[in-house]
């Protein structure tokens, strides 16, 4: 296992669970690949090359409709994998997957996956809880669509994603992205953040946002701030 590919998945959310044993398994497999910003890694309906595990860089998740409209799924920053779901089901990529940033990743391929999954099942079982996490981050961004409204929307996102050291906020790519994300539109999102520093809630500096009342967004995201 080279360094490098020791330090991407050392850094992985998805496999932090795992015994030394089974991450040296993995990291024995892994791929290192680099893509140029504004690649694309791979394409809606083509056959999943693995899972990818991002060591830097941002990768954008997105899906297209017939009339070429994009909806954002998901940002993956440093630390986060995509296309986890199709290796272990053995299904086409369900969506786009675009390097946003020059960006570098892990990885492991689809086959070498699954047949390691079949044959450790201390693998299968610490990877069960890292499916549950997953499946649990999709349920709340279910939840935000059919029960937030915007600046709920907008106030888990921040609550969330904010430094625990300073809350500063480095938003995912455009803000276009990140609106596409939270299904909402980009004068929307900039309406929405402009209101959360009226309230003193949050503050914003160019392209940079510190959360400053985090109790606030808090609030806002459970539907029990206040009426603005």
């Amino acid at each position: 296992m080279t360094p490098d590919t020791a330090a991407i998945l050392a850094n992985c959310r998805f496999f932090f669970a795992l015994q030394p044993a089974q991450r040296a398994l993995l990291g024995r497999m892994a791929i290192i690949r680099m893509f140029a910003e504004g690649s694309l890694i791979f394409r809606q309906g083509q056959a999943c090359p693995g899972v990818f595990v991002v060591g830097t860089g941002l990768v954008r998740i997105f899906q297209t409709s017939a009339n070429g409209k994009e909806h954002v799924l998901h940002m993956v920053p440093p630390g986060g994998t995509f296309a986890e779901v199709a290796a272990i089901g053995n299904f086409p990529c369900p969506a786009f997957a675009e390097a946003l940033e020059e960006t570098t990743c892990a990885i492991l391929p689809a086959q070498d996956f699954r047949r390691a999954l079949q044959a450790d099942h201390a693998l299968c079982l610490q990877l069960l809880g890292s499916m549950a996490g997953w499946v649990k981050h999709l349920v709340g961004l279910m939840e935000d669509i059919a029960l937030r409204d915007a600046i709920g929307r907008v106030a888990r996102y921040l609550a969330a994603n904010a430094s625990a050291a300073d809350g500063a906020v480095r938003l995912p790519g455009l803000k276009k992205h990140l609106a596409s994300q939270l299904n909402l539109t980009s004068e929307t999102l900039s309406r929405t953040l402009r209101r959360l520093v009226d309230m003193g809630a949050l503050e914003m500096e160019g392209d940079g946002l510190t959360v400053l009342q985090a109790a606030t967004l808090e609030q806002l995201a459970s539907g029990e701030g206040p009426l603005l």
